[in-house]
């Protein structure tokens, strides 16, 4: 068994690995990173890319045909194989030969297999230890959760993985989850032509949204996309048998060619050795603000395993407060405060930062909405026309402050960053009407939304 000696040991090359390790080696410290399957990770390779790319073809498409002078161009739908092939170019063919040299580049040395903890600061890898003399990251990722139907067991069923990378366009696809997830996938496969039915048992789909977003999306799915929606109900069973996989929901049956999974992650803590320095593998990895294990101080957790926000961006800032920790900086952990951004990627596109008007309340923040329609603007007359949408910031009326945001509307994702400086920075609604926005842009919506406060006053 041979013994190898570093300054940190990251479990997991997913994004957050990847910035927890390259800050660490950009700082002087000796790295190792251990990966059991593809440098890059989930995101990379079985979801946030390749959905991407299976759902931006039929954006421009749609967005092509409501564009006077360019529709009368156009005939045919997709082609789904080329749609496929692009995809595949996105993921490199789940090669991740190209992620390498960068590792190489910082010095940071690369552990193929599964990263156990044997004690404190001490990893093995196959007939490798790895010792670490200052901190060992966390950052093994989430896997799909399966919940306990009846039947789904036994059925051969689809996660985010074959979701995101089937070669073949099924002719019939079921989906289970109304979150970002499904919503997501069941307009993208929709748009490359299989008969796709949505099942969620909450009354709307992304029921964690402003309500109006989950209701413009059922909307499009439904009108435009032709997706089947089934919500206010679970599921009941699942059954397969020659004729496909069928789903009972509500008293009805519903058979398709493929079943689709997408109802929420749990973390990869098991089989990872945390039973030998007494720490639950069975849960989310409990961490402080700087993403410090409970009663641990060299061991970090950051990304999906500490499960407070499970989104690829967020994984990536707390590996970078992670590092600073390490180093011995002192970082105000804001974005955790004001809560994380968040896109569904749908057409319309739902980009969200912060509370929703009701979560407010519930937090005790004398909240008020100011709502704009997303067409509102002249810049609407050659974007995302036809379009539905609506805009909503979150307003603490004992401060004018923003709190929140929702944007519904066609490619809204790009202005969410403007509506997380301003949280973050304080912006009171009399601050805002002086940034004066260019015209004739979409962002003079944030004009609209200014105007709409004034008169409600």
């Amino acid at each position: 068994m041979s013994i190898h000696e570093f300054d940190v040991v990251v479990l997991g090359a997913g994004p957050a690995g990847e910035v927890f390790a390259g800050d660490a080696a950009d700082a002087g410290l000796r790295v190792a990173v251990v990966e059991q399957h593809l440098v890059a990770g989930e995101c990379s390779y079985y979801a946030c890319m390749p959905s991407k790319a299976l759902l931006r073809p039929g954006e421009v498409l749609d967005e092509a045909s409501r564009m006077e002078g360019v529709r009368q161009m156009l005939s045919g739908s997709l082609d789904a194989q080329a749609v496929l092939d692009r995809r595949d170019e996105v993921i490199h063919d789940l090669d991740d030969s190209s992620q390498l040299p960068w590792l190489e580049d910082k010095g940071i040395v690369l552990f193929r297999g599964t990263g156990v903890i044997a004690g404190e600061r001490e990893v093995r890898v196959e007939g490798d230890v790895l010792v670490a003399n200052r901190a060992v990251a966390i950052a093994t990722g989430s896997s799909a959760s399966i919940p306990p139907i009846p039947g789904l067991a036994d059925a051969p069923i689809w996660n985010n993985r074959q979701g995101t990378t089937s070669k073949v366009v099924p002719e019939s696809l079921n989906i289970i989850g109304g979150g970002p997830v499904g919503c997501e996938l069941a307009q993208a496969w929709s748009s490359l032509g299989s008969e796709v039915t949505l099942f969620e048992p909450e009354e709307r789909v992304l029921a964690h949204e402003e309500s109006f977003a989950g209701e413009l999306v059922e909307q499009a799915l439904w009108d435009e996309h032709g997706v089947t929606l089934v919500t206010g109900t679970g599921v009941d069973s699942v059954s397969t048998s020659d004729d496909g996989i069928t789903v009972t929901a509500g008293g009805k049956e519903y058979t398709a060619a493929e079943l689709m999974v997408a109802t929420g992650r749990r973390p990869r803590t098991d089989r990872i050795g945390l039973e030998s320095i007494g720490v639950d593998g069975t849960a989310p990895l409990e961490t402080d603000d700087c993403y410090r294990v409970k009663g641990h101080e060299w061991l970090y957790a950051v990304g999906d395993v500490n499960g407070r926000a499970l989104l690829t961006h967020m994984g990536k800032y707390q590996a970078w407060i992670g590092v600073r920790t390490l180093l011995g900086h002192e970082v105000e952990n804001r974005a955790e405060k004001i809560g994380p951004t968040r896109v569904t990627f749908t057409n319309p596109q739902v980009a969200a930062v912060g509370p929703t008007l009701e979560q407010a309340k519930r937090d005790g923040i004398d909240a008020v909405a100011v709502d704009v329609g997303t067409n509102s603007t002249p810049g609407a007359s050659f974007t995302g026309k036809g379009v539905d949408g609506k805009c909503r910031l979150v307003v603490d009326r004992s401060t004018e402050q923003i709190v929140g945001a929702t944007f519904v509307g066609f490619e809204v994702s790009e202005w969410l960053q403007a509506a997380t400086i301003a949280i973050v920075s304080g912006i009171r609604m009399s601050d805002l009407r002086h940034a004066v926005p260019a015209f004739p842009t979409r962002s003079e919506i944030w004009l609209r939304l200014s105007e709409a406060w004034e008169a409600r006053e």
